[in-house]
């Protein structure tokens, strides 16, 4: 049964609150400046607000040393600095693949792959989710809430299952069954709501004003949560044997995972753990809901809401809002934007399973059909080595390719007859 909700108002924990090296927030836009609370726009300029942090020494050792989870880097996040003691889903880790047989189909020098498929839910989501679960609770929430296309839904209905908080998923009433079946397993409470991702996302905005013990992961604790975003970074340099790579695709839904994969790399750099060498970041879309990349294919700084149409629903967000810092990210690393079809994202996906077995979901095979895409217009670099970010588990979005794939044929069970069919 699913536990009933409290609207008592939340508590700050004024004098005691441990968010590690995290110092304040900052504004985007104009760099004002404000004490760390659970907000995301700032009053000065009305722009998303941002941590920024005190790092003090950072060494390889202090890292290499940590868990074998996103917190090995939790001097570099904002998180308790006991924050591995406390029950979590300790995401991270996720293996880095020499992707060989994908790099010859591409016709790429080298090719990896950052294959978050592994966390526990099965996506990246479940790194930001940590993130956000950790400091919402020295923040004093309660309640652990979404809105969401389908990864994050299990990342907060598994963390908040795990940490013993209640849970609040709100999700568009046309999500794919397995991302529905995955959330609801958790026995949170997961509303389907009648629209696409934006009206649950101003849903979500409007409840987060009503609910003040409710920590929605993505709207009030949101610069928190986006952080958690960096540890791919961070984990591809180390992994890479404490290098940067020199070009990486990476998928846009709201836009945050690829401006905070900039950031951590930039952040490696400065803190000396790794040599600030140029970098390219290249932005992946499907053509159903590609605002991000049309505003960079016009030229534009400015980003158009579109109607989201794709069977790519996990980036299916029509108004992005870290759209605008895409572009900037993009434009500044020397990288492109581009998007893919449908079809196009099918074969992306069936592509990287036949090369390298590896089965991602919709999200991934935008990133490998964009990869192909931007090479075949000769905007990546085939010389270059190349990291594509492989976001959530193939598992989760079945319906993609269920008319796709099947058996070669159906045989009476003699050796005679699966011959025939092998042509033996």
């Amino acid at each position: 049964m699913t536990p009933a909700l409290t609207t008592t108002t939340r508590t700050a924990t004024k004098g005691a609150l441990d968010l590690g090296p995290a110092a304040e927030l900052v504004s985007k836009e104009e760099g004002h400046r404000q004490p760390l609370a659970p907000e995301f726009v700032s009053a000065e300029d009305f722009s998303p607000l941002e941590v920024a942090y005190d790092f003090g020494r950072v060494r390889r050792e202090d890292i290499e040393s940590g868990p074998r989870n996103i917190w090995r880097y939790k001097r570099l996040l904002p998180v308790p600095s006991n924050v591995e003691q406390i029950p979590n889903t300790e995401p991270g880790c996720t293996r880095l693949v020499r992707a060989d047989r994908l790099a010859e189909a591409l016709g790429v020098r080298r090719v990896w792959v950052k294959d978050d498929t592994g966390n526990p839910t099965h996506s990246f989501k479940d790194r930001v989710v940590a993130v956000a679960l950790a400091a919402a609770r020295e923040f004093g929430f309660e309640v652990l809430a979404c809105p969401s296309t389908g990864n994050l839904a299990n990342a907060v209905a598994a963390a908040a299952a795990r940490a013993g908080w209640q849970s609040v998923v709100l999700i568009p009433s046309s999500l794919e069954r397995a991302k529905v079946l995955t959330t609801a397993v958790y026995d949170g409470a997961l509303i389907a709501v009648d629209g696409n991702y934006d009206d649950v996302n101003r849903l979500a905005t409007e409840l987060a004003g009503e609910h003040e013990n409710w920590a929605f992961v993505n709207v009030n604790v949101r610069p928190y949560y986006s952080e958690g975003s960096k540890t791919l970074a961070f984990e591809v340099a180390e992994q890479l044997g404490w290098r940067l790579p020199e070009q990486i695709v990476v998928p846009i839904a709201s836009g945050s995972q690829l401006t905070k994969v900039d950031k951590g790399f930039r952040e490696f750099g400065e803190l000396g753990l790794v040599e600030p060498s140029p970098y390219r970041i290249f932005g992946a879309q499907a053509t159903g809901c590609s605002p991000v990349s049309t505003a960079f294919r016009n030229g534009h700084d400015v980003v158009q809401p579109v109607k989201p149409d794709t069977i790519a629903r996990s980036l299916a967000i029509g108004n992005p809002a870290d759209g605008p810092y895409v572009l900037d990210t993009v434009h500044r690393t020397g990288g492109a934007i581009e998007d893919v079809t449908d079809d196009e994202v099918v074969e992306g996906i069936r592509l990287l399973a036949r090369t390298e077995g590896i089965f991602t979901e919709t999200a991934g095979g935008v990133t490998v059909a964009t990869a192909k895409k931007l090479l075949d217009a000769g905007k990546l670099d085939p010389d270059a080595e190349t990291v594509l970010l492989i976001t959530g588990d193939g598992l989760k979005t079945l319906d993609a390719i269920e008319d796709k794939v099947g058996p070669k044929a159906t045989v009476p069970p003699s050796a005679e007859a699966v011959g025939k069919v092998l042509g033996q």
